[in-house]
């Protein structure tokens, strides 16, 4: 490779050192610079490469979620999370193996409208209920961008006291454009967070106002946390997602906001009236709390325990889970006719075609989905899955 790097340098390096110049560039992996005349020299021999790691087994996995090695824990749900055909099959075996040390936990979602301080109150309680010995899981969906298809996952970052606690495990994940922001992994890491030993389970959502309901198919407990000033009492019943609340937390009822946050408590208990309950036997309230000044938290937790108890006696528990795992099975076939739809060669191929049809006018979009289903065959599409995962 040449010596000289002239043409490697960008424009904004001045080409004499300068001790007020702060920067540095440095040209790779491929060369290297002597520490005592600082010139650069590459290395004739090739630079040793890092090994891979290690893939671990099913029965790794496993035994590793088992006995609640956050690392291993971690890599399962990566697996779990994974679009590979070739990690669908392993995936699987390691959540069927798991099964038995599933459902024991209470999982508790909570939403609001961007900027409620959800994160705040998750790291709060989260903390309570460390302190009190139970074991949690934090799963923070973070919104997905349309525009660049990434996520910050900042979540874990923010709740800095909480990823410190020895008993709590939190797992950032991207919602990849899922309505109401729940990944489409959710409900298997939250399974692996149960085989783990977690005691609770807390979910939190992006929190997109009226869209949001998709979350109530896969907790037990669903909060609603809200702010003052947040409309009057008909706009707060014309808000769908408070049919879908088990409570409504009124959050940073501290401070000056304290008087307001009482009358907000107020108005949403008002609003509560005339909506219907969203578990049978359980009446939703209105509370209020302050996760920076951890106020409230404690009769919150209580209530939890309170629904728990009710719930479960009455049989409510017990068929909400039932229609949830049927909702997942419905879930779970659309999701997979879908991916056999979109992914089938013929299809690929015969899209374009189509869509520009539609556009020119000449066929409508009725007969444009007629004849897309006329040429995908389930059965091909069927067997190119199974080469493709290998079985």
């Amino acid at each position: 490779m040449p010596e000289n790097d002239d043409d490697l340098r960008p424009s904004w390096v001045p080409k004499e050192k300068n001790p007020e110049f702060a920067c540095s560039v440095m040209r790779g992996i491929d060369s290297a610079v002597n520490s005592v005349t600082d010139t650069k020299y590459y290395p004739k021999e090739p630079l040793r490469r890092v090994p891979l790691r290690k893939k671990l087994s099913v029965e790794e996995y496993v035994e590793g979620v088992k006995r609640g090695d956050r690392m291993i824990l971690a890599k399962a749900i990566t697996l779990i999370e994974s679009n590979a055909p070739k990690d669908f099959d392993k995936a699987q075996r390691v959540l069927q193996a798991l099964l038995p040390r599933t459902g024991h936990s209470l999982r508790i979602g909570i939403t609001g409208v961007p900027g409620a301080g959800k994160s705040t109150f998750i790291e709060a309680f989260g903390q309570l209920l460390c302190q009190q010995g139970y074991k949690v899981a934090v799963l923070a969906v973070d919104p997905t961008s349309s525009i660049t298809g990434g996520s910050i996952l900042g979540d874990k970052t923010r709740m800095q006291k909480l990823s410190r606690e020895p008993n709590c495990f939190i797992r950032p994940s991207p919602s990849g454009g899922t309505l109401g922001g729940v990944a489409r992994k959710s409900r298997e890491t939250m399974m692996l967070c149960e085989a783990a030993g977690c005691d609770v389970i807390l979910v939190e959502t992006v929190g997109v106002g009226q869209s949001e309901t998709t979350v109530r198919s896969m907790v037990d407990f669903f909060m609603l946390v809200v702010l003052t000033g947040a409309g009057d009492d008909l706009q707060g019943i014309k808000k769908g997602i408070m049919e879908l609340a088990d409570a409504i937390v009124v959050n940073k009822a501290d401070g000056d906001n304290l008087e307001r946050a009482k009358v907000t408590q107020g108005e949403y208990e008002r609003m509560v009236e005339f909506i219907r309950p969203a578990t049978e036997g359980w009446k939703t309230h209105a509370y209020r709390c302050s996760a920076l000044k951890k106020t409230g938290l404690l009769e919150l937790w209580a209530v939890m325990r309170e629904f728990e108890k009710v719930t479960k006696k009455s049989g409510a528990f017990e068929n909400r889970r039932k229609r949830q795992i049927i909702s997942w099975v419905h879930t779970m076939i659309d999701e997979h006719l879908h991916n056999l739809f979109y992914e089938d060669p013929v299809i690929k191929g015969r899209l374009p075609e189509v869509k520009a049809a539609v556009l020119a006018g000449v066929v409508s979009p009725s007969q444009a989905v007629a004849e897309l289903i006329r040429t995908f065959d389930i059965d091909r599409a069927a067997a190119r899955q199974r080469e493709t995962t290998g079985k």
